[in-house]
């Protein structure tokens, strides 16, 4: 009987805590967060270490929410490509990719559903792509690249460094509270950026980007004028969400918005060679590049 009483005073004392316990508001910006997919606390704003888009040793597990990973269509920017202005088309016609399903192939008009630019593939002595010559890959396409490859997060006091294991590439985020330029003199490959915060979702603006590259290993092109809006989104300790958003009047009649796409965090040795914990050595090296040409890159 006592041990019976013992647990009811217990009980009613939790009850009474949580009666009077007041109702907390929104979590400060900085505050930990919980995933609801596993226990860790995480900084939302927190977005430093190795992320990458492959399924790594769990495979092609699901993102919080049950969204697959990766999602189909993820090796591209986006699947609702939107109408082209005359001259987006002329430029669209003029890129010869060796990626996607081979033009006039049946596996092609088994897919009219997509757009395509992702039934064009031609082989790889007629491709154009610059990528073939190791030309830099621009940032939406090294986003893009994290398919297979790594991106490393590294925050500083007034800005926010991408470095791409792909290409040795890297990029600033600035956080220091400067405008975007409105007059370009001197293109950038990776435009100039920058950041700030809405809540937790790290909102990224770019402009002044060189119009030569791709957006895509599919051979979408831009103009000079593209601006490019990323919202980055820690969802999980371990899983980062990325939307971009292409404004390029010149190309295209309306923005283009991408698919979504999910970052994992890599474990320690999964980013790791020879003991050595580091973006891996990813280098694109023209001997080797034009071997891949020659058996890859049509497929």
């Amino acid at each position: 009987m006592r041990s019976l009483v013992t647990g009811f005073i217990a009980l009613l004392g939790v009850l009474i805590i949580v009666s009077v316990t007041p109702v907390e508001g929104r979590q400060s910006a900085n505050a930990p967060t919980t995933s609801s997919t596993d226990s860790d606390t995480f900084d939302p704003r927190d977005f430093s270490g190795v992320w990458a888009r492959f399924g790594g040793r769990e495979g092609r597990g699901n993102a919080q929410g049950g969204a697959p990973f990766p999602e189909k269509g993820d090796d591209g920017f986006g699947m609702d490509v939107p109408p082209f202005t005359p001259e987006g088309q002329v430029k669209f016609d003029s890129y010869k990719p060796g990626y996607g399903r081979p033009l006039g192939s049946a596996a092609a008009a088994e897919r009219p559903e997509e757009h395509i630019g992702r039934r064009r593939a031609v082989p790889p002595a007629e491709q154009n792509d610059p990528a073939s010559l190791c030309s830099p890959y621009g940032v939406t396409r090294l986003i893009l690249t994290s398919y297979f490859s790594t991106v490393e997060f590294v925050h500083s006091n007034d800005r926010l460094v991408q470095n791409f294991a792909w290409m040795k590439d890297y990029r600033n985020i600035w956080m220091d509270g400067r405008e975007l330029p409105t007059e370009i003199d001197i293109a950038n490959w990776n435009g100039y950026s920058i950041g700030r915060w809405e809540g937790d979702t790290l909102v990224v603006d770019s402009y002044g980007f060189e119009e030569s590259t791709w957006l895509d290993r599919y051979g979408y092109p831009h103009s000079g004028e593209m601006r490019l809006e990323e919202r980055y989104r820690r969802i999980a300790s371990d899983r980062l969400e990325l939307i971009m958003t292409i404004t390029d009047p010149l190309i295209y009649t309306e923005p283009w918005v991408s698919g979504r796409k999910v970052f994992r965090k890599m474990e320690r040795e999964e980013s790791s060679i020879n003991g050595w914990y580091e973006l891996f050595d990813e280098r694109c090296v023209p001997v080797d590049e034009f071997d891949f040409n020659e058996n890859v890159r049509s497929g």
